[in-house]
């Protein structure tokens, strides 16, 4: 039977192969995929408002005749066209226009525009409105309709999108849609069918409940909702199915590499690293690939964890990879494993994209014979002259912050090509449980929620920049006691270059106030070697005040630091300021972390700093952090392309992802559903999670 994913958009009037190629850049080949371009939002166009009547932001429906329409000739040129009604007068202003258009709005033809009232040279204005001449009468009130607004791309406008999901709609009558989803759970969660679905989100009735649409809490959209999440989650299902159908080499725990190790430590493991451990140790020693997520909150000791899984992997006879985003990530976990490792007689070899020429070459060697046990670097361990000898482990830190093509890579390099690598994945970034179980469904989940014994909570003080004197004050007095300070600089521009320069001049500026301290710069433009040395300078107490950009925020432990200074924490996530916030706290003596905004502050900017300020506890910061901005940013810009819904809208729709959570594995039974659901929502796009 020939279904609506059968038929090209090339079969809609109007629709050519150059129009068919714009479509498909927002991923519309078929009809099925046109009527799953859902509408973000929709306008109320549905009554023409008087123009005496309008304010600045407003955004509505007028008519009026036009009185006149003008070339004028200013920095760019433009085309004024006035009308006017009963009540007033208001400006269309067009930067881009052609000679048909100045002639269809010529003086007393009737006009209806729809856009949003801005002030002009000419009082209220709109900008490129979307415009009828003659329009036909308005519908009753009974009829009116709301109108949908969809996502394009260039070339295309919104009148188009909607004439052509118009059209795909005609084609309902004789090719519904196929509802995947089994009878039984529809009727449970009480949801439309998926064509009824669809029909009202693009064309909602005009008795339709307009707060609902808006809201997109409709029983339509949520029914389009919860398939959406269910699709998202199933993907990552197939996914962990994909990599576990790969064999891995089972690590079964031989040797007393791991007791030796722990004597070897000044601590005892807590609970939470025993329970952890306990977790991982199993699944090493399957012969699927284990696919675990390590979450821990800065400090509790997740390096230690990672240590001990290296160790077992290293018993079996075999090689791990360690893998970090940033150089100075990397080198830090190079000196904490080389102090552990080395003692045991383990050779480890140090990879970043810095090591080069005859350097290089020796530590390919070391990889490739299987002399180096443990490989430490960035992602240059991805690259093809990487070459292992029997790689068993890859142990990813802050994994969010990597692109999949390059997991993928590395997964590539396992034992003689053909045995998938183990992957453990940590992060010190808390993952809220609900967005844990979205973007992370193929990953098993360990979170260590406990802090070694000893460690004081760190006080939060939030002060503006008009107390800078106070602050530097405060680090003169605590540098004097013998303990050492952080202070961090933020720019609201992205650019790195800018950061440094910000740093560099609070630096010189810190150093001339505090002529009898000693002050070290690090950022990110300085050379791996030279960020290297200064954070070991301070690491040693040569240096009494490190002033930094975000560097940082990462696995820095320097236990004599017990005051941190972040400038413009505004400009910042929750997860990063509570992240920067943990290099302080790490040794004995009570620790302060001042936070010196610039006022006014938002509302939002308010909210973030307060939850710091009340909070030690990284997975409820992690918490708000979502409600406040969402799931892209709290993942990293670099993972958002995973959480990119069409209708599904995390904070809103957090309801849903348990029921669909414990949907989805019932329907890996059904690969025709799964293949079904996967292809309507996410398309052919590269599985994101395909790592």
């Amino acid at each position: 039977m020939t279904s609506l994913d059968d038929i090209p958009v090339t079969q809609l009037k109007g629709v050519g192969n150059a129009l068919a190629e714009r479509l498909a850049r927002l991923g519309i080949a078929s009809l099925q995929d046109l009527l799953f371009h859902l509408p973000h939002r929709y306008e109320d166009r549905t009554r023409i408002v008087p123009m005496g009547n309008l304010r600045i932001g407003d955004v509505a429906v007028v008519e009026g005749e036009v009185m006149k329409a003008d070339l004028v000739m200013g920095r760019r040129r433009s085309l004024q066209v006035t009308l006017r009604d009963h009540s007033g007068f208001l400006v269309m202003r067009f930067f881009h226009f052609n000679a048909a258009q100045k002639n269809q709005l010529s003086e007393g033809a009737r006009v209806r525009c729809f856009g949003e009232v801005r002030p002009g040279r000419a009082g209220y204005e709109f900008y490129h409105p979307e415009y009828q001449v003659n329009p036909p009468p308005m519908p009753a009130a009974d009829q009116a309709t709301l109108t949908p607004v969809y996502p394009l791309t260039e070339g295309i406008q919104q009148p188009r999108v909607r004439a052509l999901c118009q059209q795909a709609l005609d084609y309902l009558q004789r090719f519904p849609i196929r509802d995947w989803l089994p009878r039984e759970l529809m009727s449970e969660y009480q949801l439309p069918g998926i064509s009824e679905a669809v029909r009202m989100v693009h064309s909602p009735p005009a008795d339709a409940p307009v707060h609902l649409l808006m809201e997109g809490r409709h029983p339509a959209q949520q029914r389009l909702v919860m398939e959406e999440l269910l699709a998202h989650q199933l993907s990552l299902l197939q996914v962990r199915e994909q990599i576990q159908a790969r064999e891995a080499l089972p690590l079964l725990p031989t040797g007393d590499l791991p007791a030796r190790f722990l004597d070897f430590l000044p601590f005892s493991l807590t609970g939470a690293q025993r329970h952890v451990l306990a977790d991982i140790r199993q699944d090493l020693s399957q012969p699927v690939p284990m696919l675990r997520l390590v979450q821990g909150d800065v400090g509790s000791g997740k390096t230690v964890v990672a240590a001990l899984a290296a160790l077992q992997a290293i018993g079996a006879g075999t090689q791990v990879a360690l893998m970090a985003p940033t150089e100075i990530l990397a080198e830090q976990h190079f000196q904490n494993f080389r102090i552990w490792l080395a003692p045991l007689g383990i050779q480890l070899a140090w990879l970043s994209g810095k090591v080069k020429g005859k350097a290089r070459a020796e530590v390919l060697e070391a990889v490739r014979s299987g002399e180096a046990g443990v490989v430490i670097g960035t992602h240059a361990l991805f690259q093809d002259d990487v070459e292992f000898h029997r790689l068993a482990l890859v142990i990813v830190d802050e994994q969010h912050r990597f692109g999949v093509h390059q997991r993928l890579a590395l997964r590539e390099k396992g034992v003689g090509g053909a045995l998938a690598p183990h992957q453990l994945i940590m992060t010190a970034t808390p993952i809220p449980r609900t967005l844990a179980m979205s973007a992370y469904a193929d990953l098993d989940t360990s979170v260590i929620d406990e802090l070694p014994p000893g460690r004081k909570p760190i006080e939060t003080i939030v002060i503006p920049d008009s107390r800078r004197e106070d602050v530097i004050e405060r680090v003169r007095r605590a540098c004097r006691e013998g303990r050492q300070a952080y202070w961090v600089c933020t720019l609201i521009e992205e650019s790195e270059a800018l950061q440094c320069q910000a740093a560099e001049v609070t630096a010189q500026e810190l150093a001339e106030r505090l002529p009898d301290l000693k002050v070290g710069l690090v950022h990110g433009r300085l050379k791996a070697q030279e960020k290297a040395a200064v954070m070991e300078q301070f690491k040693v107490g040569e240096l009494d005040l490190l002033v930094a950009t975000t560097v940082i925020e990462v696995g820095v432990d320097v236990p004599n630091a017990s005051l941190i200074i972040i400038e413009n924490p505004e400009r910042l996530g929750l997860a990063q300021l509570h992240q920067l916030r943990g290099r302080v706290g790490r040794g004995e003596q009570a620790s302060f972390c001042v936070l010196m905004y610039h006022p006014p502050l938002s509302a939002n900017g308010k909210a973030r700093l307060q939850a710091l300020r009340n909070s030690q506890d990284g997975f409820f910061i992690a918490e708000k952090d979502l409600e406040i901005r969402g799931p892209g940013e709290v993942l990293g810009t670099r993972q958002t392309g995973m959480m990119q819904f069409r209708l599904a809208d995390f904070e809103r729709d957090k309801g849903w992802i348990e029921p669909v959570r414990k949907m989805a594995p019932g329907l890996m039974a059904h690969p025709e559903i799964v293949q079904a659901l996967v292809r309507r929502w996410l398309g052919e796009k590269i599985r994101y999670g395909d790592v």
